[in-house]
């Protein structure tokens, strides 16, 4: 399987008590899928992974297989089963693969950062425990560890690693073996002007339209990049699950609140969401 297209990285909805609200992801996993998104990662970091219990994420992949069957039934639902932890990302992937999902999505392991001979372990170790299609997820000032594209290029050897996530400008390019995925919003055009094959992006809970034009309409790129630029800047006024899960509430979407150690946007924060959303006129449509 390859992957391409805009995959949203979306948000975990919780109900008032900060529990999983399940009809509210089914809805909003429906929507996005009928609203410029290709496909969803479910439980990556946007989803508040690291606050998820294993059930938690395990019935969110669920609920995403279901849920897009209905309205998209060819696209992918990646999960985001990685830990810094083999045997538990193997034990998730299982899970996941038993979710009935169609990859995952696997993070370089973070705090306790192995050395190169260590992450190619990691990898391989994951990729020997299941036939899931496996992305590999390089943010480096999230891991604390950097794939450079040698290591990229060894790690694509392996059969069923076929995509990176990809969020270190320096050095951009395609690597043979591997999709490449646009890991930060502001880095889908640069993706896709040198080959890549879409993003797994955030904004796409809003703009999932206008981001998917930028792959289908490579002539108005630039211009579509330069509108969305407010926007993305908007969203990183605070960590991306606050600042989306702010902006989709004020768009009606019930989405809840963050987990701790995640706090509420700040009414500065909220206020400088809201006057983004009005200048792409995105309020005019609650």
């Amino acid at each position: 399987m390859t992957f391409s297209g805009i995959l949203t990285a979306m948000v975990t909805p919780f109900d008032v008590d900060g529990g999983l609200a399940e009809e509210p992801a089914a809805r909003l996993i429906r929507h996005l899928l009928t609203h410029g998104s290709d496909g969803l990662v479910l439980t990556g970091t946007t989803g508040e992974a690291s606050t998820l219990t294993d059930d938690e994420k395990a019935r969110i992949w669920a609920l995403g297989v279901e849920a897009a069957r209905g309205v998209a039934p060819d696209a992918p639902i990646i999960a985001g089963s990685g830990t810094n932890d083999t045997r538990h990302t193997i034990e998730l992937t299982e899970r996941a693969a038993e979710a009935g999902v169609d990859g995952v999505l696997v993070v370089t392991p973070y705090y306790n950062r192995p050395n190169r001979r260590g992450v190619l372990a990691h990898y391989r170790a994951v990729a020997n425990a299941t036939d899931l299609p496996i992305v590999l997820y390089n943010i480096p000032v999230r891991t604390g560890t950097d794939m450079p594209n040698d290591l990229l290029a060894e790690l694509a050897q392996i059969e069923n690693i076929v995509a990176v996530k990809q969020a270190r400008e320096e050095d951009l390019s395609p690597v043979d073996g591997l999709d490449l995925l646009a890991g930060n919003d502001d880095m889908l055009a640069s993706v896709l002007d040198i080959g890549g094959t879409g993003g797994i992006l955030v904004a796409s809970h809003l703009v999932g339209e206008q981001l998917r034009r930028m792959i289908d309409e490579p002539d108005a790129r630039a211009a579509i990049e330069a509108e969305l630029l407010p926007l993305y800047e908007a969203l990183s006024v605070a960590p991306a699950a606050i600042s989306v899960k702010a902006a989709l509430t004020m768009l009606g979407h019930d989405v809840g609140g963050v987990r701790l150690p995640m706090v509420e946007a700040s009414p500065e924060e909220q206020a400088e969401i809201r006057t983004v959303l009005e200048s792409q006129r995105l309020l005019e449509r609650v």
